[in-house]
């Protein structure tokens, strides 16, 4: 009984993960369908990008929910396996990043696939959820990467890091169990499996930069001095 318990408390973290908030703030605000934006994702991010500043954090800040909820509900229903307390956020990140709901053949039309978003904010949220004081350490280091390097998917890879490194600290305090680094290690792994064609650009260095941010505006500026050394050159005396 236990273990069926267990295993439905994990499914429905799977199911308040796939909720797709970022589609329906989207679609409620604009009418658009935020699938059919710029990367095609679900997450706040996109949500910016779709329906300005409001309806990307409102979006962040309900996929930050949904990760959070995950594990309070496993730690009210099943208190004492901790196993179950991780799993659960783990089942919502993947939902967020492959939601039921959002079901739908290829681009090819041959093939099924589940669409979603990234899974930074309900890591972040799973984080919090295990820990409360997570959302001190993790939110303003990663504001700080992304007003500083101004590269989304670098700062949503970040929120895995900044937790591994908070729980491993943690741990080796004997402040939380070990096996609370596990949530860490496995949101990365997920985060960078969502963000496979965002690494493949920034290797390249074809991946997008916020103007602004730190990264952003000393580009534009050496943009704007490399232009006026071009013109300069082409001037006839």
């Amino acid at each position: 009984m236990q273990t069926l318990l267990a295993i439905g408390v994990v499914l429905v973290a799977y199911l308040f993960g796939s909720i797709p908030f970022g589609l329906m703030v989207v679609k409620l605000k604009t009418g658009k369908d935020i699938r059919e934006v710029e990367s095609g994702r679900t997450g706040g991010t996109n949500a910016m990008r779709a329906a300005g500043l409001g309806a990307g954090l409102a979006t962040a800040l309900l996929d930050i929910l949904k990760g959070a909820a995950s594990v309070w509900m496993a730690q009210t229903l099943i208190p004492g396996n901790h196993l179950v307390h991780v799993l659960a956020p783990i089942a919502s990140i993947i939902g967020h990043n492959h939601s039921i709901f959002l079901l739908e053949l290829d681009e090819n039309g041959k093939f099924l696939r589940l669409r979603g978003g990234a899974g930074g904010a309900p890591a972040l949220g799973g984080a919090i959820g295990l820990w409360p004081p997570s959302i001190l350490v993790v939110l303003p280091l990663g504001a700080l990467t992304f007003f500083s390097i101004g590269i989304a998917s670098v700062t949503t890879m970040s929120v895995a890091l900044f937790v591994t490194i908070a729980f491993a600290i943690r741990a080796a305090l004997g402040l939380m169990p070990w096996f609370d680094v596990i949530y860490g290690v496995v949101a990365g792994i997920l985060l960078i499996w969502a963000l496979r064609p965002n690494i493949k650009k920034l290797l390249a260095g074809e991946e997008r930069v916020v103007k602004s941010s730190l990264h952003g505006w000393l580009r534009s500026r050496h943009k704007n001095s490399k232009g006026g050394m071009d013109q300069g050159k082409g001037v006839k005396r």
